[in-house]
């Protein structure tokens, strides 16, 4: 019993990417320990577990949703044939009771943290379910995915007794921008065969060598949103010091990092720009900022 509890639990992982999650959180958590220091309200470790429980339920009712959503298109992309629902490791119908479950935890998850965000989780939910379906008619399917993963920051500071202030709002267009940029730098792989379905991208729409500098302009703007939001932060908290500006800087060289790693004619480094370099550069950052707050 066991064992066949932890071969569904692998697969369900799997299923959503679980190890992506790392993309988001450290931003999540970084607006959670500013609102703290912002409203002196100090850590409360209950409050920070729902934070991270809110996190972990969206993001895996939003993979699970574009993974059921998608499994006819994936199963006949011969790069995507493996994933779980067209390869048969997961029924659709389990798919899909998967991303109510989730959903109705993290609807049930924000009641326990404060009305604002209780009533904002449908909100949430539609923008974060409602990606999947984008692409489907609009090459601006990158930026919502940017904006999904850019409410981690600012709602994870409103979860935390804060309101809607700049420094939270900063980060989290950063995010925004980030993501779209990476995510298009992702659609490279998939531009013929996306084209033959009719779906949209902005390597579909404008081609791969404009693709590559329409991603470079949304990691030049992330990058400087990420120095504006250093440069207001230490306005704001005297207490910060190198380790922010250090975080900023890491932060947008990993950006400038992958954009040397792909190029339009040679793909075969993708997955070391989109996971690994992005990975590294979140918790690089994310863990220095919060390092900074508390040393």
């Amino acid at each position: 019993m066991a064992r066949i509890f932890n071969e569904s639990m692998k697969q369900y992982l799997s299923l959503v990417k679980f190890s992506h999650t790392i993309f988001a959180l450290p931003f999540a958590l970084l607006g959670f320990f500013l609102a703290t220091i912002r409203y002196g309200t100090g850590i409360s470790w209950k409050l920070f577990g729902l934070v991270v429980l809110c996190m972990v339920f969206a993001r895996s009712a939003a993979m699970a949703f574009n993974r059921y959503l998608d499994r006819d298109i994936d199963g006949k992309n011969p790069r995507t044939a493996v994933r779980e629902i067209p390869a048969g490791v997961i029924s659709a119908r389990s798919a899909l009771f998967f991303v109510l479950v989730n959903s109705g935890l993290f609807v049930l998850t924000t009641w326990f943290i404060n009305p604002l965000c209780f009533y904002l989780s449908p909100v949430a939910l539609l923008v974060v379910l409602g990606y999947s379906y984008t692409k489907r008619f609009t090459a601006f399917c990158h930026f919502v995915l940017g904006l999904g993963l850019a409410l981690a920051p600012l709602g994870a500071y409103l979860a935390a007794g804060g309101g809607f202030d700049l420094l939270p709002v900063l980060y989290s267009v950063a995010v925004l921008l980030w993501v779209a940029g990476f995510d298009i730098i992702y659609a490279l792989q998939d531009v013929d065969f996306d084209k033959s379905m009719q779906l949209n991208s902005v390597p579909v729409a404008v081609g791969k060598k404009k693709a590559l500098v329409v991603s470079s302009v949304m990691h030049v703007l992330c990058g400087t949103v990420i120095l504006a939001a250093a440069w207001l932060l230490n306005g704001q908290f005297p207490e910060f010091g190198w380790l922010n500006w250090l975080a900023a800087g890491l932060f947008v060289a990993l950006l400038v990092y992958q954009h040397t790693l792909v190029k339009a004619d040679d793909l075969s480094k993708v997955n070391l720009a989109f996971f690994t370099t992005n990975g590294v550069a979140s918790l690089l950052f994310g863990g220095l900022m919060i390092l900074d707050i508390y040393v």
